[in-house]
């Protein structure tokens, strides 16, 4: 979705409508218009009123469909950010996903469920009016479309409530949130081509409708397979850990050593610098030295000062746990704001040292990413991932979701 604005609340829910929204709302209201008008030449320019008013209740259905969603999870503790109107429909923005697959069905049943709820009342509300009157055609229109909007959210693929409801089911038989998605994210996919081969199918048949299901195919598609690869992306960001993704890319030094001999031998003499120093003395480490901390000594003094006084001692700098997954490291790593954290075996001894380059390029080699040495530099000379990525927002979910879900086979 592109640029959208907040028009209000609704039940203390912030209300916004995307750019698209007008576009389409009045390309509702023509073609309705045209078709009342054709249907009914008599009402004149009530027809084309009416179009207008009917393409605006659509949405009102909509917007309750979306409330009936958002009021569920809300019941659940859940915050919602927002109920978005736009080109296809709307859309709910909730903080976070239900606990337990049978809160993951309410939630995705309550909208169908409101939908269904205003056929069966738009119906009754339609009987006792007179045959054919303007009133009782719109009521009666607007409760058909209020059977279809039930019947297509209850499609079991992603990203309609059917794929929900698939999604939560699974997660009910097998245990595990990620294989519910990964089965509902691939039957929206198969939807999705279905839709857009339907559509493409109807247009060269001269149907005005085939333009509109092409478009709904595409958008299901490509909705569900931002679902599968997001789900991939937390399993793995969870399956593998810093052991995984970490390097050796660091040097061990006397914690004797005057700054003198260190500058000599590591920072001039050498070629190229590690990632990182480690200070150790009797078999034991004392801490990280930054090349930079010997900036703030006097020269006079760099010949007996040992480097072990400059040292930051382990339990004083960032550090992670060899079994930490890479959603731990991502969010240490993003909260810390860091070039790159310390990993630390069992015994509490540096095993090696993991930045942003060595965590993409693990997930890379998992996910069958491309990246280039270029971009792996960059990225391990950054304090943060770059925001088009919102990798520490993924990684906060993946935690969040890693307490009750087992984790399936990766494909």
């Amino acid at each position: 979705m592109g640029q959208s604005w907040q028009v209000g609340n609704v039940f203390g829910i912030p209300l916004r409508i995307d750019r698209s929204w007008f576009i389409v709302i009045l390309l509702f209201a023509f073609l309705n218009g045209s078709d009342w008008q054709a249907t009914y030449p008599e009402w004149g320019a009530l027809a084309w009123g009416m179009g207008f008013l009917i393409s605006l209740l659509l949405f009102g259905s909509v917007l309750l469909h979306e409330l009936g969603h958002s009021l569920a999870a809300r019941s659940q503790g859940i915050t919602v950010r927002s109920i978005t109107l736009f080109l296809f429909g709307g859309m709910a923005a909730i903080e976070r996903e239900s606990a337990t697959p049978a809160q993951a069905f309410q939630v995705a049943i309550a909208g169908p469920l409101v939908s269904f709820g205003l056929f069966v009342v738009l119906r009754l509300a339609a009987v006792p009016l007179p045959a054919g009157s303007p009133l009782q055609e719109l009521l009666l229109y607007l409760a058909r479309i209020n059977f279809v909007l039930a019947l297509f959210n209850l499609l079991p693929g992603l990203p309609l409530d059917g794929g929900q409801i698939l999604k939560a089911g699974v997660w009910k038989l097998t245990g595990s949130r990620f294989q519910g998605i990964r089965w509902a994210a691939r039957s929206g996919q198969v939807l999705g081509w279905l839709a857009m081969s339907l559509g493409l199918a109807g247009v060269l048949l001269g149907s005005g409708n085939g333009l509109w299901i092409g478009l709904l195919g595409w958008f299901a598609l490509q909705n569900a397979t931002i679902y599968h690869r997001l789900s991939r992306l937390q399993e793995g960001l969870l399956k593998l850990t810093a052991a995984a993704a970490m390097s050796r890319d660091y040097r061990v030094v006397d914690g004797t050593l005057s700054l003198r001999e260190f500058a000599d031998r590591y920072l001039l003499l050498a070629d190229r610098q590690p990632t990182a120093y480690f200070v150790a003395t009797d078999g034991r480490y004392r801490g990280l030295l930054a090349p930079q901390a010997l900036n703030h000594i006097e020269r006079s003094m760099w010949e007996q000062t040992p480097i072990e006084q400059l040292a930051v001692p382990l339990a004083a700098i960032a550090t992670v746990r060899e079994s930490d997954s890479l959603a731990t490291v991502v969010c240490t790593l993003e909260e810390k704001e860091q070039q790159f954290l310390t990993v630390l075996s069992p015994a509490a001894a540096v095993a090696g040292v993991i930045d942003r380059a060595d965590v993409m390029a693990a997930l890379a080699s998992q996910l069958g990413w491309q990246l280039s040495k270029q971009e792996l530099q960059l990225l391990r000379k950054q304090t943060h991932y770059p925001p088009e990525l919102q990798l520490l927002e993924v990684a906060r979910t993946a935690l969040q979701l890693q307490s009750s879900d087992p984790l399936p086979p990766a494909d």
